[in-house]
């Protein structure tokens, strides 16, 4: 990762959710009457383990993702990481995998050394080669970038803090459904919170890594042109991609009112007139 700015959001990003991760370790040390350090030890090891290593197989899994044939129509995409992944410097060619999404999308997931690439057929079908080569620069770069953990980690401290607000609330008020109510949405309120320190990095990866993707490849525009033929491709689509999910893509095709206003993304005329100045 070469882009100091990230490097700075993705650090404080960071802190802060750390500060979480320790609010929420001090709750349940709290509740169950349980060591703090082994509360923080099992949360800071254990949990995120689990979600990242859950995470890449239920993302994968959710689209019905299967291994990309390294013969036969598949063969000029191997070549084409190949060589990707010589110039951005990843030792370990990721894991390529096709998918029918429905929609013309891409995503990554993972890390250095073992990390996936997913192709909808539907994106490979429409770009020309010199485009998807600048989609699979843009995923490969998330991976470089290791900002795709950032993301994973992030959810799992969503996740501990909504259960110790929700603990914490359930546990002032009485045993009735109202007090349950109560916790319910006061857990949701915190894991939006934490959230919005996660898509704040969301946003700004995209950018970086449209970035990183156009100095692989020598020019903006290829890149561009994908953007522009993906936005266009899914209208009127149906897509078969999940929320979380689409939070990976290289162009999240949800266009809903709460989307717009929570976007993990950021707008597309920004990221194509970024890439062709």
């Amino acid at each position: 990762m070469n882009d100091f700015g990230l490097k700075v959001r993705m650090a404080i990003v960071g802190s802060i959710l750390f500060g979480f991760y320790l609010l929420g370790g001090f709750v349940f040390a709290a509740a169950f009457g349980a060591p703090l350090y082994l509360v923080l030890g099992v949360g800071i090891v254990v949990v995120p383990a689990i979600q990242y290593k859950l995470g890449r197989w239920m993302a994968v899994r959710s689209v019905g993702a299967e291994d990309m044939p390294e013969s036969g129509q598949y063969q000029e995409i191997h070549h084409m990481t190949e060589t990707l992944c010589d110039r951005m410097g990843l030792e370990t060619k990721p894991r390529l995998m096709v998918a029918d999404m429905g929609v013309p999308n891409a995503f990554a997931t993972g890390r250095k050394g073992a990390g996936i690439v997913v192709v909808s057929t539907e994106l490979i079908r429409l770009l020309e080669r010199d485009e998807l080569e600048g989609v699979i620069a843009h995923e490969l770069a998330h991976i470089n970038n290791r900002d795709v953990i950032t993301m994973v980690l992030g959810q799992s401290i969503g996740m501990i803090v909504s259960y110790a607000v929700f603990f914490v609330v359930r546990g002032m008020g009485e045993n009735n459904i109202g007090s349950f109510v109560l916790a319910y949405v006061a857990s949701i309120a915190a894991n939006f919170l934490v959230m919005l320190f996660v898509m704040a990095i969301s946003r700004y990866r995209e950018y970086v890594a449209d970035a990183d993707a156009r100095e692989a490849i020598g020019a903006g525009d290829p890149l561009a042109r994908a953007l522009e033929k993906i936005s266009r491709g899914a209208e009127g689509r149906e897509s078969r991609i999940d929320d979380s999910v689409s939070a990976l893509c290289i162009l999240n095709t949800d266009r809903s009112l709460l989307q717009q206003v929570l976007s993990t993304h950021p707008p597309t005329e920004k990221r194509i007139a970024r890439l062709r100045n």
